[in-house]
């Protein structure tokens, strides 16, 4: 989100913008903007069709909500998507609807949902299937959500990536775990296990289920009761055990269960969390900065959770939350240490 001061300096974009952008260390993006004005659009089909439609792999189109042409907006639309089934057949194409801020709240589902309709019939007709839409604005978590989303279809091994990620929460016992990219802190990805709110028995009900698992996990028999290490010696035996392990996606991590301990899960979960914590994150970076130090991590906890962030494979940052209290830090710390080799191999450096 924006504050009101920010907008003060956003200035339209006019005719082509050619900007490279860094995600993921070498992910390099290149970015053509163009301006939305009409004057631009005949260039864009006539002169520079070719230049600017050929070789896309991503298409981010903008309605303005607020604009009083609609009929004209679907036109320049149609131009585009016939631009680029003809030179980008391939290209994923991401629309969005924005200053939703400015629609009255009461009316906005409403008049989202009749504008995506539209471009849903538009987009039938020029027989393009690959679409995503999102209504957006500046001012609230919209517009980071639609982001992160789209810069997810660019990431090589999605769903790999997300298959060790599930894992991972598991064997961590957390409620969630999530990556994000660590220049931009926009999510990556994000693994959530369900259980129920105030449920007292998951961890005893799920300890086998959890040994069965980790095929290359520690044994839980060498940890002590509640699955945690407490020693130098302790963490220096496990580490060797580990390493020993089959490298299946559950080497070498160590976890919070089985424990006989009773607790309370907690709640899922603020809708807007992500933006939430990227924000708090981005402006504690900046203070690390101003006192010239580097942002390694953070932890934060209350009574009903620990959230550990930390510096994971080379671009990004993990989050792990934990409400079992039975997991202690010097666990979870050990285990995703443990973790950010594996998945080095699922987050290359492209």
């Amino acid at each position: 989100t924006r504050s009101r001061g920010d907008t003060t300096r956003l200035s339209p974009t006019l005719d082509v913008e050619h900007h490279q952008v860094r995600f993921l260390g070498d992910l390099v993006l290149n970015l053509w903007d163009c301006g939305g004005q009409d004057a631009f659009f005949e260039s864009y089909f006539e002169r520079d069709r070719e230049t600017i439609f050929r070789s896309v792999e991503l298409l981010i189109y903008v309605f303005d909500i607020e604009s009083s042409s609609t009929e004209t907006d679907f036109d320049h639309f149609r131009g585009v998507l016939e631009a680029i089934e003809e030179n980008s057949p391939d290209a994923r194409i991401f629309v969005l609807i924005h200053k939703m801020d400015l629609v009255s709240e009461e009316d906005r589902q409403a008049i989202l949902e009749d504008r995506q309709e539209l471009i849903a019939e538009t987009c039938q007709e020029c027989r393009v299937d690959n679409f995503q839409c999102f209504g957006t604005s500046i001012w609230d978590e919209t517009l980071y959500k639609a982001w992160s989303e789209i810069v997810t279809n660019l990431i090589p091994n999605m769903n790999l990536l997300e298959t060790h990620l599930n894992k991972f929460c598991m064997l961590c016992d957390a409620e969630e775990v999530v990556l994000f990219e660590r220049a931009t802190f926009l999510v990556i990805s994000h693994a959530t296990v369900d259980y129920n709110e105030g449920d007292t028995d998951s961890i005893t009900a799920h300890g086998d289920e959890y040994q069965d698992m980790a095929a290359g996990s520690v044994d839980a028999a060498a940890a002590q009761q509640d699955g945690t290490l407490d020693t130098a010696d302790d963490l220096a035996a496990e580490k060797g055990s580990a390493a020993a392990a089959a490298d299946v996606g559950e080497r070498a991590v160590v976890t919070g269960v089985p424990t006989t301990k009773k607790f309370r899960r907690t709640a899922h979960f603020d809708a807007h969390r992500f933006e939430k914590i990227s924000n708090i994150v981005k402006q504690f970076k900046l203070s690390c900065g101003k006192a010239q130090s580097q942002f390694q991590g953070m932890q934060v906890r209350n009574s009903r959770f620990r959230a550990f962030i930390d510096a994971f494979t080379a671009n990004t940052y993990i989050m792990v939350i934990v409400s079992n209290p039975a997991v202690r830090t010097q666990t979870m710390e050990m285990n995703i240490a443990q973790a950010r080799p594996h998945f080095e191999k699922f987050i290359p450096r492209i």
